[in-house]
């Protein structure tokens, strides 16, 4: 896939073909969202002091269940809806904030809604030469433009098919390529995968990626789907409640959450209570509230330090986990520290791997995972061994703003 720079209308350069991200990168970002808040009426706040930033060339996503604010939020960075507090700098300039409130159309910005929003009176060439005639683009220049998007796109032999022609995946990419053919600073996406199918939204994930990369866009990505959020994301910021739980990159999200919150809506979690029995540094050791057995692990930040005495959860994702089977003669004998003794309910046939549904002595339910290798069946006694570089371990008073359940596999739907 390659198209040469163009310049727009206006004379903005473009980014060549094949310029890489971390090339188109600088200290200036491309966004800025300060304190931005938006109400409805006096008692439904729907974004409430959001903060983040976009840099040229990245993908930033905005990930949080239905309700959460993300959606509001993008749509007042396009201008959609006004804001109530907070300001929004677009390119250095002021597009939002209580007194300012620049039109959508004068933003610059491309847009891909959920719906794709293509006309079905329109072929492909027409739905995505309309914003350029808007814009009084002079013909040439028109037709070029709608060439190299829809090169860029896969599109290239679609000039004149008929939108009601089109499959979902094809739609897709006409609101794509209407987005970019006017060469926008920024590239909003609201779930633009959420009506395909699992397979083609695979796809769709990948080739989205690619393009973005090719041409260096900063894009404001939003979706409740944590493994679109995962794969295409150079940062996340986590929203709840209209608020920002966390903002990081994939990686460090997922691996070191701020809080329970964040830890149980990212993934799945197992999760455990006890109580502070050591501490050296970070290292936190627990007994087992359900087991008697001792639990190494590292505190996570969380804003209060544990101290000895103190209730705690450990936590840890289920695939960090190892699972062996016990043997019959060693059911009785005490067992090592980090390891806890249980017994499959059920086992479930995943492709890759194996899920183990579990329960503890006092009847605690959870899921687990084995490779396939390991067959198990209803009714075996195993053994989890839970590595110390894993574990996390926080105060049992944090988790009163995350709605998982305790001692089990912990994920909020969205």
């Amino acid at each position: 896939m390659s198209v040469n720079a163009i310049s727009t209308e206006d004379g903005r350069s473009i980014p060549a073909a094949g310029t890489s991200a971390a090339l188109q990168r600088d200290t200036e970002a491309v966004l800025t969202v300060s304190g931005l808040r938006r109400t409805y009426g006096d008692t439904v706040v729907a974004v409430d002091g959001v903060d983040f930033s976009i840099h040229p060339g990245e993908i930033v996503t905005l990930l949080g269940p239905s309700g959460c604010g993300k959606s509001t939020t993008l749509r007042t960075v396009m201008g959609l809806e006004r804001a109530n507090g907070g300001t929004i700098t677009y390119q250095g300039r002021v597009v939002e904030s209580e007194t300012v409130s620049v039109p959508s159309n004068k933003r610059d910005m491309g847009m891909v809604f959920q719906s794709y929003a293509v006309w079905p009176h329109m072929t492909v060439a027409e739905n995505v030469s309309y914003p350029l005639h808007l814009r009084k683009w002079k013909k040439p220049r028109i037709a070029e433009a709608v060439d190299e998007v829809l090169a860029l796109v896969g599109l290239e032999d679609f000039h004149d098919r008929p939108s009601t022609k089109l499959s979902g995946g094809q739609q897709q990419r006409v609101a794509l390529a209407r987005a970019l053919v006017y060469r926008p600073g920024l590239l909003l996406l609201d779930e633009p995968f959420s009506n395909l199918d699992a397979r083609l939204r695979d796809e769709m994930r990948s080739e989205v990626k690619a393009i973005q990369r090719e041409i260096g866009i900063a894009v404001l990505f939003v979706t409740h789907d944590q493994q679109e959020a995962l794969s295409m994301s150079d940062r996340i910021v986590l929203m709840r409640q209209g608020r920002v739980l966390q903002s990081a990159g994939p990686e460090e999200l997922y691996n070191h959450p701020s809080s329970p919150a964040a830890r149980d809506f990212l993934g799945q979690t197992l999760v455990f209570r006890g109580e502070v029995v050591e501490k050296t540094g970070n290292r936190t050791s627990c007994r087992l509230t359900e087991a008697g057995t001792i639990i190494h692990g590292i505190e996570e930040g969380s804003g209060r330090p544990l101290n000895i005495g103190d209730a705690c959860e450990i936590s840890i994702r289920p695939e960090q986990a190892a699972v062996t089977r016990e043997p019959a003669d060693r059911l009785n004998e005490p067992l090592a520290v980090n390891q806890i003794r249980v017994k499959v309910t059920a086992a479930l046939f995943l492709g890759d791997r194996r899920e183990l549904q579990i329960v503890t002595a006092r009847g605690q339910k959870a899921r687990v995972f084995a490779p396939l290798e390991e067959r198990h069946v209803e009714g075996d006694r195993i053994v989890i061994e839970l590595p110390e570089v894993h574990v996390r371990v926080w105060p049992a008073d944090a988790t009163k703003t995350s709605s998982a359940p305790k001692a089990t596999i912990t994920r909020e739907e969205s």
